[in-house]
């Protein structure tokens, strides 16, 4: 059988490097083509010399030099730098997929080049389809493109939906772990700092998204992201917070039945499952346990202490070019507070006069979409 060869877009990150742990597992199956990376030059070179892809890209040019002197050894393997070549190394012909793990609002155009090249899309950049959810899902259809989803979550409903072919969704249930700040005060969380809130209870992620669990916006971006992948409103998607992060999410039938997916936490069954879609393969590691898990509780998020929550659910109604603007404002206030040039609390404050001072455009374009964060990046820094 002929190896898939397969993109990974920041392959030097949590979903990158664990990406690459699922890939070594089944080597008779999967091949890496191509690895890039924003800044993290070391680990990427490490990386090529252990996985052998045809080419490498580091999208910060000014580390070009140093990794292609890394790379010097390797005269087979390619050592490109830049956006654009972020956008044209998804494009080879011999790529069959292409795992988006890039972080934030850059993984945009390099996922609408792989679309518009026909590749299977295994999607972990979450602001893709927050940004650009509307767009996206007409290329896929356009291009023949199919999106597999990688969050928890989302895998997670997609795996509780094969089978049930057009049977339509009541409801889909969207599980969040409440974060390190679940059961603290609105005073208490004023003071917090980053370091407690780099300190998840279940999962181990990126600074980035770290924080917006804390935060609960990470929570926010996937009812949207939800909204796209599986053509349900935003009334029919309940939010759960459940500590345990043991159920990572369920639809709720027509008929009443309900169907989850269950697992240790562990974000290699979901890269994998992408992989592998529609066959389940072999997977080391943890199993569950529900006698030693003992208990799984549900609770309501709380949408005044976790108003990001509450403001992605707004920008989801609104539509248009709104969920940009909130993804630009998250991902400035978000770097301003790992950089203690703001509190937890004022992250929130930002995204929201972001919001009311930012130009709101019903039916945007890729260019619209493009502004946008820019102006709302500008505006969200303004502010701070």
């Amino acid at each position: 059988m002929k190896k898939r060869q397969i993109a990974i877009l920041g392959s030097t990150g949590s979903i990158g490097t664990q990406a690459l742990q699922v890939i070594e597992e089944h080597q008779d199956l999967y091949e890496v083509y191509c690895l890039t990376a924003n800044n993290k030059v070391q680990l990427l070179a490490e990386q090529a010399h252990r996985f052998n892809p045809a080419a490498v890209v580091i999208a910060n040019e000014q580390r070009y030099d140093e990794l292609k002197a890394l790379l010097s050894d390797r005269p087979d393997i390619k050592v490109y730098a830049g956006a654009r070549a972020l956008n044209e190394i998804v494009e080879a012909d011999p790529i069959d997929m292409v795992l988006t793990a890039m972080v934030g609002f850059a993984g945009l155009e390099p996922t609408i080049h792989a679309i518009r090249a026909h590749k299977t899309i295994c999607l972990a950049n979450k602001e893709t389809l927050v940004v650009a959810g509307e767009l996206i899902c007409r290329l896929a259809v356009e291009n023949r493109a199919a999106i597999l989803p990688v969050d928890s979550e989302h895998s997670a409903i997609f795996q509780s939906l094969v089978g049930e072919d057009q049977n339509p969704i009541d409801k889909i249930l969207l599980t969040a772990s409440g974060g390190p700040f679940r059961t603290k005060t609105m005073e208490e969380i004023a003071h917090v700092t980053k370091a407690d809130a780099l300190r998840h209870p279940t999962w181990d992620m990126g600074a980035k998204i770290t924080i917006d669990s804390a935060s609960m916006m990470n929570k926010g971006f996937e009812v949207i992201e939800a909204k796209w992948l599986f053509g349900v409103e935003a009334s029919q998607i309940q939010v759960l917070v459940h500590p345990q992060s043991i159920v990572h999410s369920a639809v709720q039938f027509l008929d009443g039945s309900v169907k989850a997916q269950l697992g240790v936490p562990d974000m290699r069954l979901p890269i994998q499952y992408a992989f592998s879609f529609p066959q389940r393969l072999p997977l080391s590691g943890e199993r569950l346990d529900l006698f030693r898990a003992q208990k799984l509780e549900f609770f309501e998020p709380d949408l005044k202490k976790f108003r990001c929550l509450a403001m992605a659910y707004e920008a989801l109604a609104r539509g248009g070019n709104m969920p940009c603007i909130v993804n630009a404002a998250n991902e400035v206030v978000n770097r301003a507070f790992l950089e203690d040039r703001c509190r937890f609390l004022q992250m929130g404050d930002v995204i929201a006069e972001t919001m009311q001072r930012a130009t709101f455009i019903a039916k945007p374009t890729l260019d619209d979409y493009l502004q946008t964060d820019t102006e709302a990046r500008r505006i969200a820094n303004q502010l701070l």
